[in-house]
């Protein structure tokens, strides 16, 4: 007997931002990300461009320039340093010289190098082809730091030794922990560093609230069992940005989501809905939250009631209760937002949006997943 296969539904906040990241990397390479069908892109943008004709184009450039200026900056620095330190390396032998540039050729240029360690562009070219090669033992290495620089930059800045390990056996190479870590040492690569946040509730109400039915079991044995839900608060240039998260304890996968200048009910049963409609609207599934006002809402509670799901609530004051979400916004928080510059409203929510469809669902690897992102352990556990 064959099943009747669920239509994947998107909210309208998932098209606007779906568009905005094909503006930004074409809608080829979108609908690959986001694993849509290029004529769903074209019709949502159709759709949009009936219903208004103001563009966040202006928002998108001003990103851009940012960026390209961090990196001018980066360069810059890079530079900086290997000047500071030339007046060591040209005490080494010639040969000693050309191995560094070797070595470091994917970092620096070879016009910058050769002329802060004084040596000639044919001087370094004959040393290559006369066989004065370096050691087999060199070579290695410096190969082996350019698949871990690239693991390290796919990630954007963001795995650490272990994950890039993994990245690596995936491709055939295992270097053990220890040589991961020194090369990222030698090339200065160091993973977004982890910080603490802190986290907001307002459950000073007179609403009623659930039982606690989780009880700090994050386990599931599969998907729609167990869903947990939270706010965060995201600092921009023109104010707070406010972002609610729907997360299937099963896979850890953020299915609903939604952002908004005001923290209303409204916020955390748009990212509800939007879970539902992406898992085919599920029965009896416990969703879990802290107690704040928003969850309490008559309007979230009677969202819970008509799709027969079962709510469950931390114990006041306790963020242990719902430490599966905190750890996201952790993670979010950490690895996409604190080292950029503050951005405007707009530019935070093509972030977000960009961190969880594209890098954390699909490619970011998960300890508790044995280190699969939450897509790969869904499709790899479905089979």
């Amino acid at each position: 007997m064959s099943t009747k296969k669920v239509r994947k539904t998107h909210t309208a906040e998932f098209k606007a931002e779906a568009l905005k990241l094909a503006d930004k990397i074409g809608v080829a390479a979108t609908a690959r990300e986001l694993k849509l069908h290029e004529s769903q892109l074209y019709n949502w943008r159709s759709a949009a461009e009936k219903k208004s004709t103001t563009s966040g184009r202006e928002a998108e450039q001003a990103a851009e320039i940012a960026r390209l200026k961090r990196q001018l900056a980066e360069q810059a620095e890079d530079l900086a340093n290997l000047k500071k330190g030339g007046h060591l390396l040209r005490e080494k032998p010639k040969v000693a010289r050309f191995e560094f540039i070797l070595e470091h050729q994917h970092m620096f240029s070879l016009i910058r190098m050769v002329a802060v360690l004084q040596v000639s562009r044919s001087g370094y070219y004959a040393w290559r082809k006369t066989g004065l090669t370096p050691s087999p033992r060199a070579v290695k290495r410096a190969e082996r730091d350019v698949l871990i620089k690239e693991a390290f930059d796919d990630s954007k800045a963001r795995n650490g030794s272990r994950r890039i390990q993994v990245d690596l056996a995936e491709h055939g190479t295992k270097p053990d922990i220890k040589t991961i870590l020194n090369s990222m040492e030698r090339q200065g690569l160091v993973a977004k560093a982890a910080r603490k946040f802190k986290v907001t509730t307002d459950s000073k109400h007179s609403l009623p609230v659930a039982p606690n039915l989780l009880e700090q079991n994050f386990t599931a044995t599969g998907p729609n069992q167990k869903f947990v839900g939270d706010i965060t608060y995201l600092m921009t240039s023109e104010g707070w940005l406010y972002l609610a998260v729907i997360i299937d304890l099963y896979s850890r996968a953020v299915i609903g989501w939604s952002m908004s200048n005001r923290m209303t009910a409204d916020l955390v049963c748009d990212a509800l809905k939007m879970a539902l409609f992406r898992r085919g609207f599920p029965k009896s599934v416990i969703v879990h939250s802290d107690r704040g006002s928003q969850y309490c809402s008559h309007d979230y509670r009677d969202l819970i009631k008509k799709h027969q799901l079962v709510q469950s609530m931390s114990r006041k004051g306790n963020c242990w209760d719902n430490a599966v979400a905190e750890s996201f916004f952790h993670s979010l928080k950490v690895e996409a937002i604190h080292d950029e510059p503050i951005m405007t409203r707009e530019t935070m929510r093509q972030t977000v949006f960009e961190y969880i469809e594209v890098d954390y669902n699909k490619t970011r690897r998960h300890s508790a997943l044995g280190y699969l992102s939450p897509d790969n352990f869904e499709l790899k556990n479905s089979a």
